[in-house]
Protein backbone atom coordinates (compact mmCIF):
# COMPACT_ATOMS: atom_id res chain seq x y z
CA UNK A 1 0.00 0.00 0.00
CA UNK A 2 1.20 2.97 -1.36
CA UNK A 3 -0.85 5.95 0.86
CA UNK A 4 0.80 8.27 2.51
CA UNK A 5 -0.03 8.91 6.88
CA UNK A 6 0.39 12.25 8.42
CA UNK A 7 0.01 14.15 12.00
CA UNK A 8 -0.95 17.38 12.70
CA UNK A 9 1.21 19.12 15.41
CA UNK A 10 0.12 19.91 18.17
CA UNK A 11 -0.36 23.72 17.39
CA UNK A 12 -4.45 23.95 18.42
CA UNK A 13 -7.41 21.68 18.47
CA UNK A 14 -11.29 22.72 17.25
CA UNK A 15 -12.63 21.93 20.78
CA UNK A 16 -11.80 25.22 23.03
CA UNK A 17 -11.78 23.04 25.95
CA UNK A 18 -9.13 21.03 24.91
CA UNK A 19 -6.42 22.56 23.46
CA UNK A 20 -3.76 20.84 21.94
CA UNK A 21 -0.41 22.91 22.75
CA UNK A 22 2.61 20.86 23.03
CA UNK A 23 6.25 20.72 21.98
CA UNK A 24 6.26 21.51 18.21
CA UNK A 25 10.50 20.20 18.43
CA UNK A 26 9.59 16.94 20.42
CA UNK A 27 6.58 16.24 18.16
CA UNK A 28 8.20 16.77 14.70
CA UNK A 29 11.02 14.58 15.74
CA UNK A 30 8.92 11.67 17.23
CA UNK A 31 6.93 11.52 13.76
CA UNK A 32 10.03 11.43 12.08
CA UNK A 33 11.63 8.45 14.10
CA UNK A 34 8.38 6.58 13.61
CA UNK A 35 8.48 6.83 9.81
CA UNK A 36 5.21 9.03 9.29
CA UNK A 37 5.40 10.85 6.09
CA UNK A 38 4.36 14.32 7.20
CA UNK A 39 3.53 16.44 9.59
CA UNK A 40 0.69 19.45 9.32
CA UNK A 41 -0.32 22.95 10.98
CA UNK A 42 -3.62 24.38 11.06
CA UNK A 43 -3.99 28.03 10.15
CA UNK A 44 -6.10 30.79 11.32
CA UNK A 45 -5.33 34.38 13.61
CA UNK A 46 -8.22 34.13 16.05
CA UNK A 47 -10.04 30.68 16.43
CA UNK A 48 -12.30 29.02 18.51
CA UNK A 49 -9.49 27.70 20.27
CA UNK A 50 -5.68 29.00 21.26
CA UNK A 51 -3.46 28.06 17.90
CA UNK A 52 0.17 28.83 16.86
CA UNK A 53 0.83 30.50 13.84
CA UNK A 54 1.14 28.17 11.40
CA UNK A 55 4.66 29.04 9.44
CA UNK A 56 6.60 29.52 12.46
CA UNK A 57 5.17 25.88 13.51
CA UNK A 58 6.45 24.61 10.44
CA UNK A 59 9.82 26.25 10.41
CA UNK A 60 10.38 24.89 13.75
CA UNK A 61 9.55 21.35 12.50
CA UNK A 62 11.89 21.85 9.53
CA UNK A 63 14.53 23.20 11.66
CA UNK A 64 14.54 19.93 13.72
CA UNK A 65 14.05 16.91 10.97
CA UNK A 66 15.72 15.97 7.98
CA UNK A 67 12.85 13.87 5.75
CA UNK A 68 9.43 14.18 6.98
CA UNK A 69 7.05 16.48 4.55
CA UNK A 70 6.17 19.78 6.22
CA UNK A 71 2.63 21.24 5.64
CA UNK A 72 -0.09 23.83 6.14
CA UNK A 73 -3.43 21.64 6.57
CA UNK A 74 -4.41 25.12 5.03
CA UNK A 75 -3.46 27.83 4.92
CA UNK A 76 -6.13 30.61 4.70
CA UNK A 77 -4.44 33.03 1.95
CA UNK A 78 -7.07 35.00 2.03
CA UNK A 79 -5.90 36.59 5.77
CA UNK A 80 -2.63 37.40 4.35
CA UNK A 81 -1.56 39.79 1.23
CA UNK A 82 -0.82 37.12 -1.99
CA UNK A 83 3.05 38.98 -1.96
CA UNK A 84 3.68 38.00 2.07
CA UNK A 85 2.01 34.75 1.74
CA UNK A 86 4.68 33.50 -0.95
CA UNK A 87 7.24 34.79 1.20
CA UNK A 88 6.49 32.60 4.11
CA UNK A 89 6.14 29.93 1.51
CA UNK A 90 9.03 30.13 -0.47
CA UNK A 91 11.21 30.83 2.84
CA UNK A 92 9.81 27.38 4.10
CA UNK A 93 10.65 25.51 1.19
CA UNK A 94 14.26 26.90 1.16
CA UNK A 95 14.88 26.31 4.87
CA UNK A 96 13.43 22.66 4.81
CA UNK A 97 15.29 21.88 1.75
CA UNK A 98 11.99 21.75 -0.60
CA UNK A 99 10.05 19.30 2.27
CA UNK A 100 6.54 21.92 1.78
CA UNK A 101 2.93 21.25 0.53
CA UNK A 102 0.29 23.86 0.57
CA UNK A 103 -3.19 23.26 1.75
CA UNK A 104 -4.91 25.86 0.43
CA UNK A 105 -8.56 26.45 2.05
CA UNK A 106 -10.96 29.44 2.88
CA UNK A 107 -11.65 28.81 6.45
CA UNK A 108 -14.35 26.76 8.70
CA UNK A 109 -17.13 29.01 9.15
CA UNK A 110 -17.44 27.45 13.17
CA UNK A 111 -14.79 29.90 13.85
CA UNK A 112 -16.55 32.67 13.34
CA UNK A 113 -15.55 36.05 11.67
CA UNK A 114 -13.32 37.44 14.35
CA UNK A 115 -10.04 36.54 12.87
CA UNK A 116 -11.17 37.90 9.39
CA UNK A 117 -12.04 41.07 11.19
CA UNK A 118 -8.72 41.63 12.46
CA UNK A 119 -7.16 41.09 9.59
CA UNK A 120 -9.03 43.43 7.75
CA UNK A 121 -10.47 41.37 5.63
CA UNK A 122 -14.21 40.90 4.58
CA UNK A 123 -15.90 37.44 5.39
CA UNK A 124 -17.84 37.53 2.37
CA UNK A 125 -14.67 38.07 0.53
CA UNK A 126 -12.36 35.51 1.13
CA UNK A 127 -13.10 33.06 -1.92
CA UNK A 128 -12.87 35.62 -4.40
CA UNK A 129 -9.76 36.52 -2.90
CA UNK A 130 -8.65 32.91 -2.40
CA UNK A 131 -9.08 32.46 -5.93
CA UNK A 132 -7.04 35.74 -6.98
CA UNK A 133 -4.19 34.50 -5.16
CA UNK A 134 -3.96 31.28 -6.20
CA UNK A 135 -4.11 32.86 -9.96
CA UNK A 136 -0.34 34.72 -8.65
CA UNK A 137 0.86 32.31 -6.12
CA UNK A 138 3.53 30.10 -7.90
CA UNK A 139 5.05 32.63 -9.98
CA UNK A 140 5.29 34.99 -7.16
CA UNK A 141 7.03 31.84 -4.97
CA UNK A 142 9.40 30.79 -7.60
CA UNK A 143 10.62 34.47 -7.89
CA UNK A 144 9.40 35.47 -11.33
CA UNK A 145 7.95 38.63 -11.97
CA UNK A 146 3.99 38.67 -11.25
CA UNK A 147 1.64 41.63 -11.90
CA UNK A 148 -0.16 41.89 -8.53
CA UNK A 149 -2.36 45.24 -9.88
CA UNK A 150 -2.60 47.36 -12.95
CA UNK A 151 0.54 49.89 -12.05
CA UNK A 152 2.33 46.91 -9.87
CA UNK A 153 5.20 43.83 -10.95
CA UNK A 154 6.49 42.13 -8.03
CA UNK A 155 9.54 39.87 -8.01
CA UNK A 156 10.42 37.99 -4.86
CA UNK A 157 13.78 37.31 -4.32
CA UNK A 158 15.16 34.48 -3.88
CA UNK A 159 12.41 32.30 -5.58
CA UNK A 160 12.04 28.44 -4.78
CA UNK A 161 10.53 25.65 -6.30
CA UNK A 162 6.77 25.73 -5.93
CA UNK A 163 5.49 23.40 -3.53
CA UNK A 164 2.64 20.86 -4.33
CA UNK A 165 -0.64 22.35 -3.87
CA UNK A 166 -3.80 20.94 -2.25
CA UNK A 167 -7.23 22.74 -2.09
CA UNK A 168 -9.85 21.96 0.60
CA UNK A 169 -13.35 22.38 0.39
CA UNK A 170 -16.65 20.47 -0.80
CA UNK A 171 -18.70 23.24 -2.36
CA UNK A 172 -19.13 23.20 -6.11
CA UNK A 173 -16.19 26.60 -6.29
CA UNK A 174 -13.86 24.52 -3.71
CA UNK A 175 -14.08 21.76 -6.91
CA UNK A 176 -13.41 24.74 -9.36
CA UNK A 177 -10.59 26.14 -7.35
CA UNK A 178 -8.86 22.82 -7.26
CA UNK A 179 -9.21 21.60 -10.70
CA UNK A 180 -8.11 25.20 -11.85
CA UNK A 181 -5.36 26.27 -9.54
CA UNK A 182 -4.03 22.97 -7.53
CA UNK A 183 -2.23 19.72 -8.06
CA UNK A 184 -4.73 17.64 -5.64
CA UNK A 185 -7.64 18.06 -3.38
CA UNK A 186 -8.37 17.57 0.25
CA UNK A 187 -11.71 16.78 2.61
CA UNK A 188 -12.34 15.77 5.79
CA UNK A 189 -13.96 13.33 7.07
CA UNK A 190 -15.27 11.59 3.69
CA UNK A 191 -15.85 7.83 3.40
CA UNK A 192 -14.02 5.72 0.82
CA UNK A 193 -16.97 6.21 -1.82
CA UNK A 194 -17.77 9.74 -1.10
CA UNK A 195 -14.18 10.67 -2.31
CA UNK A 196 -14.78 9.04 -5.09
CA UNK A 197 -17.87 11.05 -5.88
CA UNK A 198 -16.09 14.20 -5.21
CA UNK A 199 -12.84 13.47 -6.89
CA UNK A 200 -14.36 12.11 -10.22
CA UNK A 201 -16.89 15.81 -9.67
CA UNK A 202 -12.97 17.51 -9.41
CA UNK A 203 -11.67 15.77 -12.23
CA UNK A 204 -14.42 16.44 -14.88
CA UNK A 205 -13.82 20.08 -14.15
CA UNK A 206 -9.62 19.67 -14.35
CA UNK A 207 -9.59 18.79 -18.19
CA UNK A 208 -5.87 17.45 -18.66
CA UNK A 209 -4.79 17.04 -15.04
CA UNK A 210 -5.98 13.82 -12.61
CA UNK A 211 -6.14 14.99 -9.30
CA UNK A 212 -5.66 12.86 -5.83
CA UNK A 213 -7.15 13.28 -3.28
CA UNK A 214 -5.60 14.17 0.79
CA UNK A 215 -8.12 13.13 3.50
CA UNK A 216 -8.66 14.60 7.18
CA UNK A 217 -9.70 12.40 9.76
CA UNK A 218 -10.43 9.28 8.00
CA UNK A 219 -13.11 7.27 8.63
CA UNK A 220 -11.51 4.05 9.90
CA UNK A 221 -12.77 1.12 12.38
CA UNK A 222 -12.03 -2.45 13.19
CA UNK A 223 -10.65 -3.15 9.89
CA UNK A 224 -7.80 -0.34 9.17
CA UNK A 225 -5.92 -2.14 6.10
CA UNK A 226 -9.32 -2.47 4.53
CA UNK A 227 -10.30 0.56 4.20
CA UNK A 228 -7.38 2.36 3.54
CA UNK A 229 -6.97 -0.14 0.43
CA UNK A 230 -10.86 1.39 -0.37
CA UNK A 231 -9.33 5.09 0.18
CA UNK A 232 -6.34 4.29 -2.22
CA UNK A 233 -8.70 2.65 -4.86
CA UNK A 234 -10.73 5.91 -4.49
CA UNK A 235 -7.77 8.14 -5.66
CA UNK A 236 -6.79 9.00 -1.90
CA UNK A 237 -2.84 9.54 -1.85
CA UNK A 238 -2.79 10.34 1.57
CA UNK A 239 -4.50 10.75 5.29
CA UNK A 240 -4.00 12.68 8.14
CA UNK A 241 -5.31 11.37 11.36
CA UNK A 242 -6.87 13.60 13.64
CA UNK A 243 -5.62 14.91 17.02
CA UNK A 244 -7.21 13.62 20.09
CA UNK A 245 -5.62 15.45 23.03
CA UNK A 246 -2.46 13.20 22.93
CA UNK A 247 0.01 13.50 20.30
CA UNK A 248 2.32 10.95 21.26
CA UNK A 249 -0.79 8.30 20.99
CA UNK A 250 -1.95 9.40 17.57
CA UNK A 251 1.47 9.38 16.08
CA UNK A 252 2.11 5.61 17.67
CA UNK A 253 -1.14 4.92 15.99
CA UNK A 254 -0.49 6.23 13.08
CA UNK A 255 2.82 4.71 12.43
CA UNK A 256 0.87 1.08 12.84
CA UNK A 257 -1.59 2.01 10.19
CA UNK A 258 1.41 2.44 8.03
CA UNK A 259 3.00 -0.56 8.93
Amino acid sequence: MSIEIGVILPTSTPDPERPILGDVRESARYAEELGLDSVWSTDHLIASAPMLDSTVALATAAAVTERITIGYNVMLLALRPVAWAAKQINSLQLVSNNRLMLGVGTGNPAHGDVGWRAAGVDFADRGRLTDDALAVLPDLIAGRPTDLAPDLEATLSPGSAVPPIFVAGNGSRAHRRAARYADGWATIAMTAAEVRANLDAVNKLAESKQLKATVVAPQLGDKPAEQLAAYEAAGVERIIIPPTGNWRQDYEQAAQLRG
